[in-house]
Protein backbone atom coordinates (compact mmCIF):
# COMPACT_ATOMS: atom_id res chain seq x y z
CA UNK A 1 0.00 0.00 0.00
CA UNK A 2 1.40 3.52 -0.81
CA UNK A 3 1.96 5.93 1.32
CA UNK A 4 -1.07 7.84 2.92
CA UNK A 5 -0.69 11.68 1.42
CA UNK A 6 -3.09 14.26 3.64
CA UNK A 7 -3.36 18.31 2.14
CA UNK A 8 -4.15 20.56 5.37
CA UNK A 9 -6.32 23.71 4.65
CA UNK A 10 -5.96 26.19 7.58
CA UNK A 11 -6.57 29.66 8.36
CA UNK A 12 -3.17 31.16 9.50
CA UNK A 13 -4.29 32.21 12.80
CA UNK A 14 -4.76 28.89 13.86
CA UNK A 15 -0.99 28.03 13.08
CA UNK A 16 0.10 26.45 16.25
CA UNK A 17 -2.69 23.98 16.38
CA UNK A 18 -2.29 22.78 12.97
CA UNK A 19 1.40 22.23 13.29
CA UNK A 20 1.26 19.96 15.72
CA UNK A 21 -1.53 18.15 13.88
CA UNK A 22 0.43 17.95 10.87
CA UNK A 23 3.51 16.43 13.32
CA UNK A 24 0.96 14.01 14.75
CA UNK A 25 -0.07 12.46 11.35
CA UNK A 26 3.60 12.68 10.29
CA UNK A 27 4.39 10.30 13.45
CA UNK A 28 1.89 8.12 11.44
CA UNK A 29 3.18 7.79 8.40
CA UNK A 30 1.11 10.35 6.42
CA UNK A 31 2.63 12.56 3.84
CA UNK A 32 1.52 15.31 5.05
CA UNK A 33 0.70 19.02 2.45
CA UNK A 34 1.41 21.69 4.91
CA UNK A 35 1.82 25.29 2.85
CA UNK A 36 4.72 26.50 5.53
CA UNK A 37 6.59 23.15 4.91
CA UNK A 38 6.22 22.80 1.18
CA UNK A 39 5.86 26.43 -0.44
CA UNK A 40 9.22 28.35 -0.39
CA UNK A 41 8.96 32.24 0.55
CA UNK A 42 8.62 33.73 -2.75
CA UNK A 43 7.39 31.59 -4.82
CA UNK A 44 3.05 31.51 -6.23
CA UNK A 45 0.92 30.18 -3.94
CA UNK A 46 -1.64 29.45 -6.61
CA UNK A 47 0.52 27.14 -8.39
CA UNK A 48 2.39 25.13 -5.19
CA UNK A 49 -1.20 24.70 -4.00
CA UNK A 50 -2.65 23.03 -6.70
CA UNK A 51 0.33 20.83 -6.86
CA UNK A 52 -0.09 19.64 -3.55
CA UNK A 53 -4.09 19.03 -4.01
CA UNK A 54 -3.51 17.01 -6.86
CA UNK A 55 -0.44 14.45 -5.11
CA UNK A 56 -2.96 14.69 -1.95
CA UNK A 57 -5.85 11.21 -1.56
CA UNK A 58 -7.67 13.62 1.20
CA UNK A 59 -7.76 17.15 1.68
CA UNK A 60 -8.57 18.03 5.45
CA UNK A 61 -10.17 21.40 6.06
CA UNK A 62 -9.59 22.90 9.78
CA UNK A 63 -11.68 25.48 9.87
CA UNK A 64 -13.06 28.20 12.51
CA UNK A 65 -14.28 31.30 12.40
CA UNK A 66 -11.55 32.68 11.04
CA UNK A 67 -11.30 31.17 7.81
CA UNK A 68 -14.61 29.59 7.26
CA UNK A 69 -15.39 32.12 4.66
CA UNK A 70 -12.24 33.15 3.31
CA UNK A 71 -10.84 32.93 0.09
CA UNK A 72 -8.27 30.97 0.71
CA UNK A 73 -10.56 27.94 2.08
CA UNK A 74 -12.84 28.45 -0.71
CA UNK A 75 -10.20 28.38 -3.50
CA UNK A 76 -8.75 25.39 -2.13
CA UNK A 77 -12.19 23.55 -1.42
CA UNK A 78 -13.35 24.33 -5.11
CA UNK A 79 -10.43 22.71 -6.32
CA UNK A 80 -10.37 19.54 -3.95
CA UNK A 81 -14.09 19.24 -5.28
CA UNK A 82 -13.27 19.30 -9.39
CA UNK A 83 -10.70 17.32 -8.27
CA UNK A 84 -12.63 14.29 -6.93
CA UNK A 85 -10.62 14.57 -3.98
CA UNK A 86 -12.34 13.26 -0.23
CA UNK A 87 -12.60 16.29 1.65
CA UNK A 88 -12.73 16.20 5.50
CA UNK A 89 -14.27 19.37 7.38
CA UNK A 90 -12.75 19.34 10.78
CA UNK A 91 -14.45 22.16 12.37
CA UNK A 92 -14.11 23.54 15.85
CA UNK A 93 -16.89 23.18 18.56
CA UNK A 94 -18.11 26.66 18.70
CA UNK A 95 -18.48 26.67 15.12
CA UNK A 96 -22.46 26.57 13.64
CA UNK A 97 -22.46 23.67 11.39
CA UNK A 98 -24.60 26.16 9.44
CA UNK A 99 -21.94 28.59 8.72
CA UNK A 100 -19.67 26.27 6.54
CA UNK A 101 -19.45 25.98 2.50
CA UNK A 102 -22.46 23.89 1.60
CA UNK A 103 -19.60 21.49 -0.31
CA UNK A 104 -18.76 20.88 3.20
CA UNK A 105 -22.16 21.07 5.04
CA UNK A 106 -23.08 18.21 3.03
CA UNK A 107 -20.35 15.94 4.66
CA UNK A 108 -19.77 14.15 7.83
CA UNK A 109 -17.92 16.47 9.86
CA UNK A 110 -14.83 15.41 12.98
CA UNK A 111 -15.16 18.13 15.65
CA UNK A 112 -11.74 19.51 16.64
CA UNK A 113 -10.08 17.81 19.70
CA UNK A 114 -6.62 17.85 20.63
CA UNK A 115 -4.02 17.86 17.52
CA UNK A 116 -3.05 14.36 18.12
CA UNK A 117 -6.51 12.83 18.89
CA UNK A 118 -8.15 14.69 15.63
CA UNK A 119 -5.36 13.07 13.60
CA UNK A 120 -6.44 9.61 15.24
CA UNK A 121 -9.59 10.03 14.51
CA UNK A 122 -8.82 11.55 10.63
CA UNK A 123 -6.71 8.21 9.65
CA UNK A 124 -9.45 5.81 11.36
CA UNK A 125 -12.16 7.44 9.07
CA UNK A 126 -9.46 6.71 6.57
CA UNK A 127 -8.88 3.25 6.74
CA UNK A 128 -12.74 2.52 7.28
Amino acid sequence: MSQRRIFISHALTDRDWVRAFAESLKAEGVQVWLDELQVPAGERLEKATEQGLRGSDVVAFVITADNVRGPNLLFELGAAVAMGKRAVPIVSKNLSLSELPYPLRVRRVLLRESPEETARQLLAEMAA
